[in-house]
C-alpha cells in the first residue's frame, strides 16, 4: 500500500478513485504523565511520554485508514491529511484521511 500526501505518484497513473477513507483513535492522558510533564514545564525540553503517545497515536490511525482503504480494494491512498481535536480536557483525536485509488 503506497500513502502519500501529494495527489499523484510519480510514475504511477490512477486508474480509479474509491473515496475517501479514514482512521482515527482517541487517546487519553495518564495522569501520572500529567505530573511529569507539569515539572518539565519548569525546566523545559521535550516530553518524550506525549512524543511516544501521539506518535503510537498517529501510527494506529494510519493502520486503520489503510485497512479501510484495503476493504475497498485500494492499492494506494493520496492527498493524506491529518487533524486532530480534544474530545476533553485530557482525552485527543487523531484523525487520518485521505483519497483510496487503485494504481498502475
Amino acid at each position: 500500500m503506497i500513502i502519500t500526501t501529494t495527489d499523484r505518484i510519480e510514475g504511477k497513473r490512477v486508474v480509479k478513485t474509491l473515496g475517501l477513507v479514514r482512521g482515527n483513535t482517541i487517546r487519553c492522558r495518564h495522569l501520572g504523565n500529567d505530573i511529569m510533564a507539569g515539572l518539565k514545564n519548569l525546566v523545559g525540553g521535550e516530553i518524550t511520554n506525549y512524543t511516544k503517545l501521539l506518535a503510537e497515536s498517529r501510527e494506529q490511525a494510519i493502520d486503520r485508514m489503510i485497512e479501510e482503504a484495503q476493504k475497498l480494494g485500494a492499492n494506494a491512498v493520496i492527498m493524506v491529511r491529518f487533524a486532530t481535536s480534544e474530545v476533553m480536557s485530557c482525552a485527543s483525536e487523531i484523525l487520518a484521511y485521505g483519497t483510496a485509488v487503485v494504481i498502475e
